[in-house]
């Protein structure tokens, strides 16, 4: 029996800038894989070996991710993304991971609204209607990495209070539907201020995380997608 991922977002998703193999979605899925090896026969097998061979405890194979996101989608391109995707009848988990694009071209909180909302709906389909099965990262704040240092054209200077209350409105959306449609939200924003600006958390282009930074959301997901199913 496989236990399914699908990770739908933007460049944070992919991991621009690192390995595949380090994005957050394979990470997760790497913990995880831990925790079924150490648990033993207490967890009955909850996951598996990286290659999915049947594990010899629960009969478990767990697959790579299914990964739909693209640096730069916005959240009506992502929606525009899945329609034209074929899935699994269902995953065992669905995450939730846009936004930052939408802030980024100045668009409003009221139609990111709308369209996230959809965008969460359709979440839950694809996790078999099982709300619980879905979670929802925020927004990272670009604003305080070394990229929003940049000058924009004619020597103006970004504004990067504006840039966080901005994320924050957007998050706000986030949190409230997620609570609304009984999904898990998981803050990574508050931790990747902190690294935002510090090279060791920071791709090669300044602006995406690290592996290492991904490697903190993946252990808070995981850790909360071991709860929701192990109890």
């Amino acid at each position: 029996m496989n236990f399914t991922y699908l990770a739908l977002g933007d460049s944070y998703t992919i991991g621009e800038g690192v390995l595949l193999s380090e994005s957050f979605p394979y990470q997760t899925v790497q913990l995880l894989r831990q925790t079924a090896v150490g648990a033993g026969s207490r967890r009955q097998g909850f996951w598996e070996t990286p290659t999915a061979v049947e594990n010899p405890v629960g009969g478990r194979q767990f697959t790579a991710p299914e990964i739909i996101a693209k640096t730069g989608w916005t959240t009506d391109e992502l929606d525009a993304a899945i329609q034209q995707t074929t899935f699994l009848e269902q995953y065992n988990v669905v995450t939730l991971l846009v936004g930052v694009n939408n802030q980024y071209r100045g668009r409003s909180v009221t139609e990111f609204k709308v369209e996230f909302t959809q965008l969460l709906q359709k979440a839950i389909v694809l996790a078999g209607g099982k709300s619980q099965n879905v979670f929802v990262l925020s927004i990272p704040d670009w604003g305080v990495t070394p990229f929003a240092e940049a000058p924009l054209p004619h020597e103006q200077v970004r504004d990067r209070q504006q840039i966080a209350l901005e994320i924050n409105a957007f998050n706000e959306v986030c949190k409230n539907e997620s609570t609304n449609f009984v999904c898990t939200y998981i803050d990574v924003t508050a931790a990747q201020r902190e690294d935002g600006n510090k090279p060791e958390f920071l791709a090669g282009d300044g602006l995406h995380p690290s592996a290492k930074e991904y490697a903190k959301w993946a252990g808070q997901l995981s850790a909360s997608i071991a709860t929701k199913f192990t109890g």
